[in-house]
């Protein structure tokens, strides 16, 4: 399946691309390092399409989740556009778990998003963080009091309570 030709159908609402292309990496009908390198060409509502598509192959089956789809998606929380953060967020969150040691530079680039003005890239950084978090690893005895401060100034109630479910998770 040509990425391009599904992305640019007409015909085709833009979810309907989003799960279908979620479904063609699922099945290994386009490879990830297919989608990866369309996406890194791709202006930032398309690489967001993509990105958003590798959530929800990595939501299904997280070992989808390579070290490859690991470090695009922590290049890409630097990116300027909030869609194209939100969702490599919510990807990190998906595969922390399967990267536990490679976490570092995602969990610096989150620390960031934590201050974005947008609220969904706010809360898609809790939730990446909160995963992070609650994998236990020596990363925490950092990670917990910085994840404790920014619940703090957190002004959002739905964000912080993503942080303080992870947090009763982590310190049980």
């Amino acid at each position: 399946m040509d990425i391009n030709a599904l992305l640019n159908d007409k015909a085709i609402k833009p979810k309907e691309k989003t799960e279908a292309l979620s479904h063609l990496v699922a099945d290994g009908s386009v490879s990830i390092a297919d989608l990866i390198s369309f996406a890194e060409k791709a202006k930032d509502p398309v690489k967001a399409t993509c990105i958003e598509s590798l959530e929800f192959a990595t939501r299904q089956s997280p070992a989808l989740g390579t070290v490859a789809v690991l470090d695009f998606a922590v290049a890409n929380l630097a990116a300027k556009a909030p869609r194209v953060k939100w969702e490599s967020a919510k990807v990190i969150g998906n595969i922390a778990h399967l990267h536990a040691a490679k976490l570092d530079n995602a969990v610096n680039n989150l620390i960031v998003n934590t201050e974005h003005e947008g609220t969904v890239v706010r809360w898609s950084a809790a939730f990446a963080l909160g995963e992070i978090l609650k994998l236990k690893t020596t990363r925490n005895k950092d990670l917990l009091p910085a994840i404790e401060a920014i619940c703090q100034r957190e002004e959002k109630n739905s964000i912080r309570k993503i942080y303080l479910g992870a947090i009763k998770k982590t310190t049980k």
